[in-house]
């Protein structure tokens, strides 16, 4: 006798008929696989901590108040006086009006520089809304300070508004002359480039190498 597929006659129980494969389906749904390190999304880092706009205003505050004594006293008392030793010859006190940038450069653009320490005070201060890290506070706050002391010597100083000549008083032997916003702007600035290359940001997050995540 033959039967044709599908019959009973021939028809293997183990094996589901096409309406019954769609019905474990309907009946049975799949659940979702576990996502794996390799699809799981990588989730952004929260900022942790509280804001530091404190730490950096009053970092700001020391180093800007530091600068206009030191420039203060020297200028009453240094000024067109003999130069003191510090360390020998090496380090020696004596003022030197400056219309240029740090360390003397530049002495023909005092109007440039002016607004170059204007705008990098609203850079700051615009980073500052996101600040989380103390370590950066720190170092913006060195380099807002240090700004803000040779912008007020540009403003105020003679011969004029935006034309004022810093007043520089720190001499090393075969260097240049400098003050202490200098210094500050410096520290700050060196600080900065280490935390960057550290993969540290304002906003307290650290940014991963794409090497190092892989």
């Amino acid at each position: 006798m033959i039967s044709t597929q599908g019959s009973p006659q021939t028809r293997d129980d183990a094996v589901p008929t096409p309406a019954e494969a769609v019905e474990v389906a309907v009946a049975e749904p799949t659940e979702p696989a576990e996502p794996t390190e390799a699809t799981a999304p990588v989730a952004a880092e929260a900022p942790k901590g509280p804001r530091r706009i404190g730490v950096l205003l009053v970092v700001a505050l020391l180093a800007f108040l530091i600068d206009l004594g030191g420039k203060l006293l020297v200028v009453a008392r240094l000024e067109n006086h003999a130069a003191i030793k510090v360390i020998g010859d090496v380090v020696t006190f004596q003022v030197i009006r400056n219309s240029g940038a740090a360390f003397g450069m530049g002495q023909a653009l005092t109007v440039v520089f002016t607004m170059i320490a204007s705008a990098v005070i609203v850079v700051i201060w615009r980073i500052a809304r996101r600040l989380y890290s103390l370590p950066w506070a720190i170092a913006l706050g060195l380099l807002l300070g240090g700004a803000l002391g040779n912008l007020t010597d540009r403003l105020f100083r003679w011969p004029g508004v935006f034309r004022g000549h810093v007043v520089d008083f720190i001499s090393v032997q075969h260097f240049a002359v400098f003050n202490l916003a200098d210094s500050a702007i410096v520290c700050g600035g060196i600080l900065v480039v280490l935390l960057s290359f550290r993969g540290s940001n304002p906003d307290g997050t650290v940014h991963q190498q794409g090497g190092k995540a892989e």
